[in-house]
């Protein structure tokens, strides 16, 4: 059975909130057992919880705000876009970012993989 699309919009919403201003944890507990994180598509996918809690860990002491796009969400899968953009004193960074995700039965995701590549970052 398909989780619900409220539970699935839930997750999306929290993955964005704590991406941009949560911990690792956070991010973590939104995660499946054997879950796996291809980000960007065609790096080497993260197939470990040490090695998605290594890649989270890059980002979690940055300042960053993020702003949820269209979310998509058929059955157990979902494709959303957002801008995280990364503040660092006067300058900001914004990266424009497709997630595509696959959960299980109780929302918790299976599968992320994001699509974006260095055009997607703009400097301002």
């Amino acid at each position: 059975m398909a989780p619900s699309r409220e539970s699935v919009q839930a997750t999306i919403e929290s993955y964005v909130k704590f991406v941009a201003s949560g911990t690792v944890d956070d991010v973590l507990s939104l995660y499946a057992a054997g879950a796996t994180v291809e980000d960007p598509v065609g790096t080497d996918p993260r197939i470990t919880e040490a090695a998605i809690r290594e890649f989270y860990g890059i980002i979690e002491p940055l300042e960053q705000t993020a702003e949820l796009g269209v979310v998509k969400i058929a059955a157990d899968h979902a494709a959303f876009n957002f801008t995280l953009t990364t503040h660092m004193g006067e300058q900001k960074i914004d990266i424009s970012v497709i997630d595509v995700m696959t959960f299980d039965d109780d929302a918790k995701i299976t599968s992320m993989k994001a699509i974006w590549g260095p055009e997607d970052m703009v400097t301002r």
